[in-house]
């Protein structure tokens, strides 16, 4: 990958930091940069794979660790833990963690026999053959083939524009309409959870809904004390 594409990447991560910092402090919900960054470098590097993923991690994994960072340091605020104190131990345990990741994952991949298959029993990967598929589509066939002008899944690009013009209305009826079920409508929230499938499939977000019913809502108001 270039090194223009390095810089390119971090600072798509930093023009989103703030704005999805807003959405994850309001609703403990944090929307990826997974797509926005797979569909850039897909247009500027179309056929390459390792570049496509590459970029994606400097881009969409170092403005979610960002996040995590920063709320770390809230949390440390609130305990009145003095902020250098949590800096030197959020840097030591990046250290830690990151070499025990890499080790781990070398050590699986020679001693698991089919790891990430579906011969494996114990070791499926969700995540990381999500990971790949987003390589070959992003990557190899690249966006302008999938998503282009001539392309079947053309009408999907509208989607970034009806993501961007569809809360607008919805902020207008709160204002007009305050304190009614119009507070409980947060668009992003709901475009987001369609953003967590896959790896997520249907039984996840029906757990989810099912408990987040229990307690968000049962628990709240019959049995709040």
């Amino acid at each position: 990958m270039p090194w223009w594409a390095v810089l390119l990447a971090i600072l798509l991560a930093v023009v989103f930091a703030l704005p999805v910092g807003l959405i994850q402090a309001l609703t403990n919900q944090q929307p990826g940069l997974n797509i926005i960054t797979e569909y850039v470098i897909g247009y500027i590097l179309p056929g390459q794979p390792i570049p496509n993923v590459t970029f994606k991690t400097l881009g969409y994994i170092s403005m979610a660790q960002a996040m995590t960072f920063t709320s770390d340091l809230k949390l440390g605020h609130y305990m009145k833990v003095p902020p250098r104190a949590m800096f030197w131990a959020q840097l030591l345990g990046t250290v830690i963690a990151g070499t025990i990741n890499l080790v781990t994952a070398n050590w699986l991949l020679r001693t698991q026999p089919d790891i990430c298959t579906k011969k494996s029993k114990d070791f499926r990967c969700p995540s990381a053959n999500t990971f790949y598929s987003a390589s070959v589509i992003w990557g190899v066939i690249s966006p302008n083939r999938m998503f282009g002008p001539d392309s079947m899944y053309n009408a999907i690009n509208y989607f970034f524009i009806i993501g961007f013009l569809l809360p607008i209305p919805f902020y207008y009826l709160k204002k007009a309409f305050p304190n009614t079920w119009m507070d409980y409508i947060h668009i992003p929230v709901m475009l987001a959870a369609t953003g967590m499938m896959p790896p997520a499939q249907a039984y996840h977000y029906t757990n989810w809904l099912a408990l987040g019913f229990a307690f968000q809502f049962f628990a709240r108001r019959y049995h709040s004390e």
